[in-house]
């Protein structure tokens, strides 16, 4: 990833404030509150605060950002919380995470570059245990239309950032859907996600090794 991503994201968790609020996004709430405490990894956590309210639940968390900033504050949270973390910074490859080590893969609002994201997708499935489930929720693309018309909702305004149904079938292929939708949702998540935007949300379970 380039050094202007980087300090993008550096530089927008280095504010005391929490960019996207303290409190769990709400799908991701809901659905992890339906499964059995295991070993969760959350992918481009940022500030933590989905990882910290799994650790709350009893799960064994990891973790992983490219910004220290974002780590600094995680890690705050948690003390917090008075839950532990393990928050690894940098890209997936040099992290060191195991293959089939997870029982559950969260991406909420993972919007990695165009460039790798369906790559990201492959490589995290990988360490997901056969059995596994993937929590997902992220901006479609049709939320190009409504981040233009109110730029207080957040999100990416480069649309192939954004993800379709077909995007999402075809980077996770070995899976049973329990949820696969688009739909409009009223967003009140800190700074940065507040108004109506276009989301993705995803559920599936992994049935084979890729």
């Amino acid at each position: 990833m380039d050094e202007s991503w980087l300090n993008r994201w550096n530089e927008r968790y280095s504010n005391a404030e929490y960019a996207f609020g303290e409190e769990p996004n709400l799908y991701l709430e809901e659905t992890l509150k339906t499964l059995s405490p295991g070993s969760v990894l959350f992918a481009a956590e940022g500030e933590g605060r989905n990882a910290v309210f799994a650790a709350k639940l009893g799960w064994s968390v990891c973790a992983f950002d490219i910004s220290e900033e974002g780590k600094k504050k995680a890690l705050r949270l948690a003390v917090k919380n008075e839950v532990a973390i393990d928050y690894r910074v940098g890209e997936l490859d040099s992290l060191g995470f195991l293959p089939q080590t997870f029982d559950t893969i969260a991406l909420i609002y993972a919007h990695f570059p165009a460039a790798i994201k369906s790559e990201y997708h492959k490589k995290l499935n990988l360490l997901l245990r056969v059995g596994g489930t993937v929590i997902f929720e992220a901006f479609s693309k049709k939320h190009i239309d409504y981040v233009t018309k109110d730029e207080s909702v957040g999100g990416p305004r480069e649309l192939a950032m954004l993800f379709s149904v077909e995007e999402i079938e075809a980077d996770f292929p070995n899976y049973e859907i329990l949820e696969l939708q688009e739909r409009e949702v009223d967003l009140r998540e800190g700074k940065f996600h507040n108004g109506k935007g276009s989301v993705l949300r995803f559920f599936g379970r992994k049935k084979t090794l890729p």
